[in-house]
């Protein structure tokens, strides 16, 4: 009687909120007997299904559980501390809020590969083969400017099929990545052998000694620079926009050469040159921008003056005059503007200047002047480490007989 009561005042309930619903009329004597109707799909009232399911959980054995949220690692590593003075996994888990199950995981995780951090997961099989892996890799060895393409189709011949996009993911795994192949000088046989012996007597050069010269060279700057790079925030379609375009012209809209110099404690002079460059006028460069560059820059006693082999600089009175004016030369070798780390400096003043987009050749002489004064010492420093990195990358145990064609590459002060 109490079991049947009990189940009265149930289907009294149901029928309660069904008439509340206005879904379903009042059910017959019949449905009290039948007061968890999960299996009937004459019961449709979703009041009725949430009902149900809080009324007895254990009555729907199709239902999901939602899924748990990993462990932070500080928990994890708190579970460990707490088991090592031997406090037992159920005290963990009531003191830390977790099941006594997980606790027991990780401490057995702990125990077996002493740490908590996530093991690495199978996931899906590659789809390169080791052995293809090898041959890609060889491959681009052999000839680095082999396409993605050529390297799906070598593969699909080997039976297997891949995406280019699989391609660039396996060859960086291997420490390959695709870039822009770097322009150098051509060197001929002479150049190559004058760089090598100019890297063998500068092998063992100190840091002070190279703090110790002033660097110079000549640049030409565009005024619209087809080469320039500058990147907007733009809506789709807004490509066109003013703001979002940089204008261009036919020969670059007009130019001006500068000539300057720098060393490790910063930027010396920079000066506009107004006409076609020879020797005379070279001379009268150096005679007004050199030792006031040097006092400026607070030279030690005994600096060295670099410049390259441009025949203005090496004519035989341009020879005479610094000899005359006692400048130290370094000796230099011939197609090696890659050695001097004023281009650095150059490419970094025209990024500079492109940015600021100057109209007309006044402005944009104005504007070079303006940015080479601000150059923080941050760059100067960055390409004085280049220096050095150079000089680490010579010191290392190669064959020198067949290293003179690698090092026409190898010698390179760019810090990107």
């Amino acid at each position: 009687m109490l079991l049947k009561s009990h189940i009265n005042v149930e289907s009294h309930h149901c029928r309660v909120m069904l008439l509340k619903s206005h879904i379903f009329a009042t059910p017959s004597r019949s449905t009290s007997h039948h007061i968890f109707p999960t299996r009937h799909a004459h019961i449709q009232s979703p009041i009725y299904k949430r009902h149900l399911s809080t009324t007895s959980n254990s009555q729907t054995p199709n239902s999901t559980m939602a899924k748990t949220k990993e462990l932070s690692k500080d928990t994890r590593n708190k579970i460990v501390d707490l088991h090592q003075p031997g406090k037992t996994e159920s005290a963990i888990g009531k003191q830390l809020g977790v099941k006594k199950s997980t606790v027991g995981a990780i401490i057995r995780k702990w125990k077996t590969y002493k740490t908590t951090d996530n093991l690495p997961r199978s996931g899906a099989p590659r789809k390169i083969s080791p052995r293809g892996v090898k041959m890609i890799t060889r491959t681009v060895s052999k000839n680095p400017r082999t396409t993605r393409g050529d390297l799906v189709n070598d593969l699909q011949r080997a039976g297997t099929k891949v995406t280019k996009a699989t391609i660039s993911n396996t060859l960086r795994r291997q420490g390959l990545k695709s870039c822009s192949a770097r322009r150098v000088p051509l060197l001929k046989p002479v150049h190559v052998r004058a760089r090598l012996k100019f890297a063998r007597e500068h092998l063992y050069d100190p840091e002070e000694d190279w703090e110790n010269v002033i660097w110079s060279d000549e640049t030409k700057i565009e005024l619209f620079d087809k080469n320039s790079t500058c990147r907007v925030w733009r809506r789709k379609n807004a490509e066109l926009h003013p703001k979002n375009t940089i204008p261009t012209v036919k020969h670059g809209g007009g130019n001006i050469m500068l000539w300057g110099c720098f060393s490790a404690k910063g930027p010396g002079r920079l000066i506009r040159v107004k006409e076609r460059m020879n020797g005379a006028m070279y001379r009268e460069i150096l005679s007004k921008n050199l030792l006031p560059s040097a006092r400026a820059l607070k030279m030690k006693r005994g600096w060295v003056f670099q410049h390259d082999n441009d025949p203005k600089h090496t004519a035989r009175a341009t020879k005479e005059w610094l000899r005359k004016k006692h400048f130290k030369v370094l000796e230099w070798p011939s197609q090696s503007p890659d050695l001097n780390p004023i281009e650095n400096l150059w490419r970094e003043l025209k990024i500079r200047v492109a940015q600021r987009q100057p109209q007309n050749i006044t402005a944009l002489e104005e504007i070079c002047m303006e940015e080479w004064a601000k150059l923080p010492a941050t760059d100067i420093k960055t390409i004085f480490a280049a220096l050095q990195v150079y000089q680490k990358a010579s010191s290392a145990k190669v064959n020198w007989d067949k290293s003179e064609a690698l090092l026409a590459g190898q010698v390179n002060f760019n810090p990107e």
